[in-house]
């Protein structure tokens, strides 16, 4: 579809006015390859050539007959960039300006022109000269405090040496670092313009001297500190008003005086995320912790935080906090219909939010979620094509703080902590197979070791899960001997648990830089029972479990990482590579791991080419169900729960780019991938032949999906669409797990799958839908 509107606007020309003339390239030429990017963005925007597809879609629907419109323009692509000698010549001396302010101070710039067939070709060409080099520095500043300061510090953040290459950027960055420095160290008053450069240029030796003056404020011998003094905090109510409202006022410290219009916050709880404090220095970095802690609470729409100079000649300053809360309570309801693999279905969820619930910024949220899935292939009423519903009711409670019975240290200067008591409840039932009734409560504490660093741990998870199979289901099973699916999912099992997860970068996973993002996470149950009954030996059920409160336990560990290159080419051109492994072991009272503890593979965040839940155990291939209506009928039944593995290994290869800046409000980025990876038993089993681990056989039980995807960015989420193609496909054998070669007979080939794997379809391309990026 792209190629068509590329090439159907083709004659991009044939739409201007005689009198103009499209760009359609600009280059130049003698600039060091250092500084050719930096140099290109001089060149003004609308002389640059525009991105063939923007244009094509503009030329789509901007034009009527034959001609461009004039009125009711749609915003949709870029409109031709024509020729404008007044911006050749502007973009000339941009150059020129700026290869100067690189050290080439002897640097001339011309451009050339060339038009063909209405359509121009720029060429700016440079002759740099030397690059001159730095001399000598000398620094003329006034005041001897300052010049103490500065000359302490200067080492830690200068780029200016003398022997380096003359830069002005250099010049503009050692400004700004002085600035910080000064706002830093209890100059309140100080400006950046204080500080100005000399430079006295050799022409003939290629060098500069540098002079470094910092003056004194006008009329003043020196730059006057400031120590902090009282603080006023005013907390108004929603609509931001505190007239005719008597506020709730407390004096907390002997230096926060807390005045709340709203009257819903305990007054002690904002000093706590205040790094203000009287008696300091003013210092500008903790005006901005300030304003990080107390937005971070999440209880408060607005904070403005301006100082008051005392009226005596003190040199004091009084802060004051204006600021305007959040609606206490709100509602969200959410809906979305599915379709996927056969099924559609909708699914509609509603969340209460109570902030501030005792006045210390906790967070109640309430949620409860119903979805229903119709099987598309069945027959009868609406009724009869269910395939299976899930009824979800949750509830958390957020506190600013870690909560213990003994005294813990709160974080607070990296990001606040938080202590989350949730209990969840969730009913599952497909369809003449399986239903499910899961109970969980937990208690988890989370905090922020750095800006980069972030652990979570959940020292009580309490889970009670009662499975129970379709009676005639599980008949079917014990018959065929897959009694792995009869002890995972049909029983009472409680568990006693632990989980830790530490995360680091997560913060720059929506920016362009280079780093490294790791998660790893542990989950292990069972442990403090077993213990336990080492001591009391509980008795046992008719399976030969060990029981507590008359239940079997669990016992296992799981383990799982997620690490990612990213890695940033300019232009918002980005690559990732990821690994994801994992593996979770059962031991002592539990051989095998129940169905949510399993790991599976695809997705629209995993292998994209497969939908979730679709892909291995290893070789495992659903065809050894059998053949005939019964072995159809298995195969519906054990959708989604046969094809599971306690170790996994996923790999994703990514490269992202931009497509459009404007498609209807939106900015257009594009994907093209890779995926790898798959799921595995750690044992050989009947229900599964051919799924278990092998490490001689992992590259032949490796699948591998390819595609691309666009993402539509509207700021604040982003919208993705991605499709992956099937390449290497491990359930079947040889070279015939290599099914791309099958793209082009693919008729032939899914009516061959169709009469070994009915109920299944074979689908070489998956489609995915989501919010936000895969990963």
């Amino acid at each position: 579809m792209l190629l068509l509107i590329i090439f159907s606007s083709c004659k991009t020309t044939r739409f201007l006015p005689a009198d103009q003339t499209l760009v359609i390239r600009v280059s130049i030429k003698g600039v060091d390859k250092k500084f050719q990017e930096q140099a290109s963005l001089f060149i003004q925007k609308d002389i640059r050539p525009n991105s063939r597809l923007s244009l094509a879609l503009y030329n789509i629907f901007n034009t009527k007959k034959g001609k461009y419109r004039t009125t009711k323009i749609r915003k949709i692509g870029e409109s031709p960039h024509t020729l404008d000698s007044s911006l050749v010549e502007i973009s000339r001396v941009q150059i020129e300006k700026f290869l100067k302010s690189k050290g080439y101070f002897k640097a001339e710039v011309s451009d050339t022109i060339m038009v063909k067939n209405k359509k121009a070709n720029i060429i700016f060409s440079a002759k740099s000269g030397p690059a001159f080099t730095i001399k000598n520095i000398e620094f003329n500043i006034s005041d001897s405090v300052v010049s103490s300061l500065y000359q302490r510090n200067r080492n830690d953040f200068t780029h200016t040496q003398i022997g380096n290459r003359f830069d002005s950027d250099s010049l503009i960055f050692e400004r700004e670092q002085l600035y910080q420095l000064m706002k830093r160290n209890g100059y309140y008053d100080y400006l950046r313009q204080y500080v100005r450069f000399q430079v006295d240029t050799n022409l003939y030796s290629s060098q500069a001297n540098l002079t470094m003056v910092i003056s004194n404020p006008t009329d003043k011998g020196a730059h006057q500190l400031y120590t902090i003094n009282q603080s006023y905090i005013n907390i108004k109510n929603s609509n931001g008003i505190t007239e005719n409202i008597k506020p709730d006022s407390l004096i907390i410290d002997s230096q926060y005086v807390v005045r709340d219009y709203s009257r819903k916050f305990d007054p002690k709880l904002l000093p706590k995320f205040i790094f203000i404090r009287k008696g300091n220095l003013y210092d500008v970095t903790k005006e901005d912790l300030t304003y990080d802690r107390l937005y971070d609470l999440n209880v408060f729409r607005n904070i403005k935080i301006d100082y008051i100079k005392t009226a005596d000649s003190s040199y004091r300053l009084n802060p004051r906090f204006e600021i305007i809360p959040l609606k206490k309570m709100s509602n969200r309801i959410e809906g979305e219909i599915t379709f996927n693999s056969g099924r559609n279905g909708f699914n509609f969820g509603d969340t209460y939010s109570n902030r501030n619930l005792f006045g210390g910024a906790e967070l109640l949220e309430v949620k409860a979620r119903y979805g229903i899935q119709f099987d598309a292939a069945g027959s009868g009423n609406i009724i009869d094509r269910i395939f299976s519903r899930d009824f979800q009711l949750g509830a958390n409670l957020v506190f600013p703080k870690l909560l213990a019975p003994f005294s813990l240290p709160q974080f607070s200067k990296n990001g606040i902590p938080h202590t989350t008591i949730s209990s969840s409840f969730q009913l599952f039932d497909q369809k003449q197979a399986f239903s499910n009734r899961v109970f969980i409560n937990s208690l988890t504490y989370d905090w922020k070791e750095t800006k980069y660093k972030f652990h979570s741990v959940t020292p009580i998870n309490i889970e009670f899960r009662r499975g129970r199979l379709d009676t005639a289901f599980r008949k079917d099973l014990e018959d065929r001997g897959f009694l792995l699916y009869v002890r995972t999912n049909d029983r009472e099992l409680f568990n006693l648990g632990s989980r830790y997860s530490y995360t680091v970068n997560s913060l720059r996973l929506n920016t362009y830089n280079n780093f490294i993002y790791f998660r790893g996470s542990l989950d292990a149950a069972g442990n403090t029972i077993g213990l336990i009954n080492t001591v009391i030996k509980s008795k046992r059920d008719f399976n030969g479990d060990r029981t507590i409160f008359g239940l079997p336990y669990q016992q296992y560990i799981k383990l799982e990482t997620d690490v990612r290159l990213y890695r940033f080419f300019g232009g918002e051109r980005q690559f990732i590579a990821r690994l994801n492994p994992g593996v979770g072991i059962p031991y002592g009272n539990s051989d095998v791991l129940t169905f949510e503890k399993n790991f599976y593979a695809g997705g629209s965040s995993g292998i994209r080419a497969w939908q979730a839940r679709t892909l291995g155990p290893g070789n495992y291939n659903r065809a050894s169900l059998g053949l005939g209506s019964e072995a159809d009928t298995l195969r519906r039944y054990l959708r989604n729960l046969d094809q599971l593995g306690e170790i996994k290994l996923e790999g994703n290869m990514e490269y992202r780019f931009k497509i459009l800046d404007n498609f209807f409000g939106a900015k257009v980025k594009g994907a093209a991938f890779t995926d790898f990876g798959n799921v595995w038993k750690l044992r050989q089993t009947v229900e599964n032949p051919g799924g278990e681990f092998k490490f001689n056989k992992l590259l032949n039980q490796l699948a591998i999906g390819t595609g691309a995807g666009l993402r539509f960015d509207l700021n604040y989420f982003v919208f993705r669409l991605d499709a992956g193609l099937k390449v290497k496909d491990p359930q079947f054998t040889g070279a015939d797990q290599w099914v791309i070669k099958n793209l082009f007979n693919k008729s032939e080939f899914k009516d061959r799958y169709a009469m070994t794997n009915n109920p299944d379809k074979y689908r070489f391309v998956q489609y995915n839908f989501g919010i936000g990026m895969p990963f």
